[in-house]
This record gives structure tokens, sequence and C-alpha cells, in this order.
């Protein structure tokens, strides 16, 4: 028997996920958390054999607490199941050691045979992603323009984001220059949602 965790902020999603893989012959729900704290918490509790996790949920997300879930004695791998699959994302995912990383749209017997996958220690990633990702390349933007362009997606002015981030205007427009080179983009709301949708904010 397959042992497993859920984490989701959405109950219904949580609840309907934990019902349909309680059908599957070999494997049991151990547990079901709303956030990464209550996974971990879970986690430490209950020793299950994988965690299912969305990437988005209040206080730490999905690949933090995936990466806090390995470094447990024993380690929990982790399968990312989420409705933001972005490029961006999945590198992040991979680069801090999830095993598996998935859209929610998918069967559940295809979610059954992932954790069946991830828990044999092969780990798995969305096939259709993987392909959007190699296509799309690694995230061209510095952390800094990272943020300035996450403040340009909330409608700030170059005033504004200049005095949150403790710089001068002119330097703030640098980054947001920078950054809409590197994105070809017509201008900071174009490249803002250009990085978005990729994943990269």
């Amino acid at each position: 028997m397959i042992r497993i965790i859920l984490a989701d902020d959405e109950q219904l999603i949580s609840e309907a996920l934990a019902t349909m893989l309680n059908w599957v012959e070999d494997i049991e729900v151990v547990g079901v958390a709303a956030s990464g704290e209550e996974a971990i918490t879970l986690a430490e509790q209950t020793h299950p054999d994988v965690a299912l996790l969305d990437l988005q949920m209040p206080g730490i997300d999905g690949i933090e607490a995936a990466e806090r879930l390995a470094a447990l004695e024993p380690p929990v791998p982790s399968v990312i199941v989420t409705s933001h699959a972005l490029p961006g994302a999945l590198r992040r995912a991979l680069s801090a050691g999830v095993a598996g990383f998935a859209p929610k749209n998918i069967p559940a017997a295809t979610l059954a045979d992932i954790v069946r996958q991830v828990h044999a220690g092969h780990p798995y990633i969305d096939p259709a992603l993987a392909v959007k990702t190699l296509a799309i390349g690694d995230n061209p933007l510095s952390p800094r323009e990272r943020e300035v362009l996450a403040m340009c997606i909330g409608g700030d002015s170059i005033a504004e984001i200049a005095v949150r981030i403790k710089l001068s205007q002119s330097t703030t427009r640098n980054y947001i220059a920078s950054a809409i080179g590197k994105l070809n983009a017509a201008n900071r709301h174009q490249a803002a949602h250009l990085a978005q949708s990729n994943g990269w904010l």
C-alpha cells in the first residue's frame, strides 16, 4: 500500500482527489492539508510515501514545501499537481528536486500511475509541459527584473515601483528597459504579461 498525503488550499479539490485516490486499491490517503506548512507537519506525523502538493498555496508554496519534505528523515518525494503548469514553474520545481510535476486536469487513473512511478523512484514530468519548457528556454530575467515586472502587473507607476524597491526612478526604468529588451516586448505591460505567462514571475 502506498501511503500519500495531499495539500491544496481549495478544499473541494483536495476532498475530491482524496476520494478518487482512496478508491485505488494500492493507494491510501493518510491526510489532507490546506497549506505547505500543514503538509510538512502532516508528513512528520504520518510518514507518507509520497506527497501530492498544489503549486500555489498560502504561506510557502508547493515547491518550497517539497524541498522541506525531501529534507525529512525519511525523505518524502513530492508531486506538484497544479492548474498553473507553466514552464518557469516546472524549471523551478526541477531545480528544487521535485519528483513529479503534472497538471490538475489529468484523469485519476493517470495520477495514480504517477504516484506509483514516483514511489518506485522514477521521476515524472508531464510530456506536453516538458516540450513547451524546452521550446521556451531558460528564464532570461534577473531577480531584480522579475521583481520590477511583477509590480508592473499590479499597474504601479515607475515612481511607485521605485519607492517600493528603494531605487531611483532612472535605475528602475533601466531594469524595466532591460527586461523589455530581453523579452522582445513592446512595453513594460507586455513584458510583464509574457514573463507571467511563462511562469517566470
